[in-house]
């Protein structure tokens, strides 16, 4: 009687064990961990890049058209838009083959762009022309081409769809585009050559980097006035280094992340008080940034060390730069 209790009381044991792992792994294919994809631009390759950043391992590259730049991903995950700037287009990429399936006409020489919130809108940044040209994707058409400040290239869309930001670098000067008419409503006057314009998850603040000044300018989006203008200094390198670039603000509003360019670093900016509160040694010539979707992580394109780096945002450390190619420029994230 009591070997069989001692065989009864195993078998209800390892059952019970089964029924743990099983809930383990259920937990860890549906709760915890997020696989993500890192999609990366590689402007001197011809190529793009795809990345697993949870295993840190670069899973491939492939060819993808000459000189690309600017990229990002529709809402909802399917395809992938990327500037080949050499050929005048915007390239269409299945995110899941990996196969081009469609161009946009894009004006000349098209290097950053910008998706409105729904996904059927993208809008070009065109430099050698003054020019923002608005595509409607599914007719794959432009449909009105803008008149603005001398070399545009930092743009971006308010997530409320009110408003379409281009940055002109030469005439120093942000614009602000209504995206229901297509026209300029208002101008604003920033520090020198402005790069990067990022708006808050609210679309009550407009972030905007400038390389020359070595600032960052916070604008209200009500009185289109800058509120706040931050200069970055960091400890061992010359003010000539430090030329901010990319620049993104996390959904809750709490920190915004900025590019520093040749000074290697990215800065951790606190939203609401707008203090400097650390600065990240990087790989060289950081240029953008991208979120994790969770927000857990950051991701740096470094030009000139051909890598990307990975940032734990919760420990606010770099833990690991990955080789991806020549000169990564663009970079965005697909869940």
């Amino acid at each position: 009687m009591l070997l069989k209790k001692k065989n009864v009381d195993n078998l209800q044991a390892d059952s019970i064990l089964r029924k743990l792992s099983g809930l383990l792994l259920t937990l860890a294919l549906t709760g915890t961990v997020q696989a993500e994809t890192v999609f990366v631009t590689l402007e001197k390759d011809n190529a793009l890049a795809i990345v697993d950043p949870l295993a840190g391992k670069l899973l491939k590259t492939v060819a993808v058209g000459q000189r690309p730049r600017g990229i990002a991903i529709s809402p909802d995950n399917k395809l992938l838009y990327v500037a080949t700037s050499d050929e005048n287009t915007i390239k269409i990429i299945n995110a899941e083959t990996l196969k081009e399936v469609g161009k946009l006409p894009s004006g000349e020489d098209p290097e950053t762009f910008a998706l409105n919130p729904k996904g059927d809108i993208l809008y070009v940044s065109n430099e050698d022309d003054s020019l923002v040209t608005v595509i409607d994707i599914a007719k794959k058409k432009i449909i009105k081409q803008i008149k603005v400040g001398v070399e545009p290239e930092g743009i971006t869309v308010s997530p409320d769809n009110n408003w379409l930001i281009s940055a002109s670098e030469t005439t120093n000067m942000v614009h602000w585009i209504d995206t229901k008419t297509n026209t300029i409503i208002e101008n604003t006057l920033v520090d020198p050559r402005p790069r990067a314009a990022s708006f808050t998850a609210d679309s009550q603040q407009l972030w905007v980097t400038s390389e020359m000044a070595g600032s960052l300018m916070i604008l209200d989006t009500k009185t289109k006035q800058i509120i706040k203008t931050l200069k970055f200094e960091v400890q061992g390198v010359t003010a000539d280094k430090i030329q901010p670039v990319g620049v993104v603000i996390d959904k809750a509003g709490n920190k915004g992340y900025v590019a520093l360019g040749p000074a290697n670093r990215v800065a951790i900016v606190n939203a609401k008080t707008f203090a400097v509160e650390k600065v990240l040694l990087v790989g060289q010539r950081v240029w953008n940034l991208a979120f994790s979707p969770d927000q857990k992580r950051l991701y740096t394109t470094n030009g000139t060390s051909n890598d990307i780096s990975i940032i734990d945002l919760e420990s606010q450390t770099v833990t690991q730069s990955l080789g991806v190619g020549n000169y990564p420029w663009g970079v965005t994230v697909k869940p």
